[in-house]
């Protein structure tokens, strides 16, 4: 399992983004930024872009020793903080739909600094654990330092309504500290108050209380047609297509009925046109690159890998499971895109770019094959009847 780890982990990724291609070009055709378009097929090409520049990236970090990151991290996690907090910058944030999530420099593209910020405080946290690992279950260096480390980008982030990356964001954090070895009553006493926080955060903005509210009311019929529109639309997209869906190309909700079918609904869409074999598919593949990314944690070479590896898993995998419990209205509506599938640039280059970590990993993990007990100075003894 461990050599071919990597095998499953790339084809899972393959599978996924085909998939995605497959589903842009039938649902962004009909997006509203579409409308009018000379070229309907130019967010297509774009994603194309975006995919031949993460692999670049991902092939680039499957060579570089990750090892090196140790030294780098307070430069990387400096880095994007200083990202984030442009986004409060007038003239450097784009806003979208009331949330500033993204920046535009001059002469580049539109970046979302939160995608590049994920991986970035999994291997701060990695390394940190790393250096003091004896000293993991410490008040001062083994869990005050970290949730700092962890903190300030979270609350960059909050404060830039993408409530959904906070959310991705501090599970994986926690999650990162408890393998590391903090003490979990301090764990379980910081998820309380950061629940209670994301509470008190949501009852302050009139749009997400209106999500919550509209997510706990889903059989009013009022609120199908008002604030559950998205969730309501999305479930009908699931009903249409049934065990083999309608036919590529042939649903129906993508035509206006169902918002943001190629970005935040491509689930959706995924699963009217394709129907329930090729959803299934999709979630079997976040099964596979969970396996994969915890064998590769597993087999890393040293301490640092092995949290790396798991963390680096986490942040492709979470955000997957939070977009599908979304979809089907398991979860309220949060801005979250479906990893590899969902159209946008950000998402795609930084989510390879964490695949090839994982690899990088992967090249330099340790192996051991199993052999036969060794026998010295062996005797026989035979018995005659």
């Amino acid at each position: 399992m461990g050599r071919n780890s990597a095998i499953i982990l790339l084809s899972a990724v393959a599978a996924l983004v085909v998939l995605g291609l497959v589903m842009l070009s039938s649902t962004s055709v009909w997006s509203e930024e579409m409308r009018g378009a000379a070229d309907p097929y130019a967010l297509v090409k774009k994603q194309l872009l975006w995919l031949c520049l993460g692999s670049l990236g991902a092939w680039a970090l499957a060579l570089f020793d990750y090892s090196k990151l140790q030294d780098l991290w307070p430069y990387l996690l400096g880095g994007a903080c200083v990202l984030l907090t442009c986004c409060y910058i007038p003239g450097l944030n784009v806003e979208v739909h009331g949330e500033t999530r993204w920046v535009k420099f001059p002469g580049l593209p539109v970046l979302q600094p939160s995608e590049l910020a994920k991986p970035i405080v999994v291997i701060a946290l990695a390394a940190w654990f790393a250096r003091y690992q004896a000293e993991a279950r410490t008040f001062i260096r083994g869990y005050v330092i970290p949730c700092a480390l962890l903190g300030i980008p979270c609350v960059l982030i909050l404060f830039e309504k993408d409530l959904g990356t906070t959310m991705v964001l501090g599970v994986v954090g926690m999650a990162i500290l408890f393998v590391a070895g903090t003490r979990i009553l301090l764990l379980l006493s910081t998820a309380g108050i950061s629940i209670w926080s994301l509470c008190w955060f949501v009852s302050q903005d009139e749009i997400r209380l209106r999500r919550i509210l509209a997510f706990r009311n889903m059989h009013l019929e009022e609120v199908r047609l008002g604030d559950g529109w998205q969730t309501f639309r999305a479930l009908e997209a699931f009903s249409n297509g049934g065990i083999f869906g309608t036919g590529l190309g042939y649903g129906a909700e993508k035509h206006g009925a169902l918002p943001f079918a190629h970005t935040d609904f491509i689930f959706a869409a995924l699963g009217e046109e394709l129907g329930l074999v090729c959803t299934l598919i999709t979630v079997f593949a976040f099964v596979l690159i969970t396996i994969g990314g915890l064998a590769v944690s597993l087999y890393a070479r040293e301490f640092f890998g092995k949290v790396l590896a798991a963390g680096i898993t986490m942040i492709v995998v979470v955000p997957g499971i939070l977009n599908m419990g979304v979809v089907t209205g398991s979860l309220p509506v949060t801005g979250l895109p479906l990893p590899f599938l969902s159209y946008g640039g950000s998402s795609l280059v930084f989510t390879m770019c964490s695949i090839g970590l994982l690899m990088s990993i992967h090249r330099r993990a340790v192996f051991v094959d199993s052999a036969a007990m060794p026998h010295t100075k062996e005797r026989k003894f035979a018995l005659k009847l």
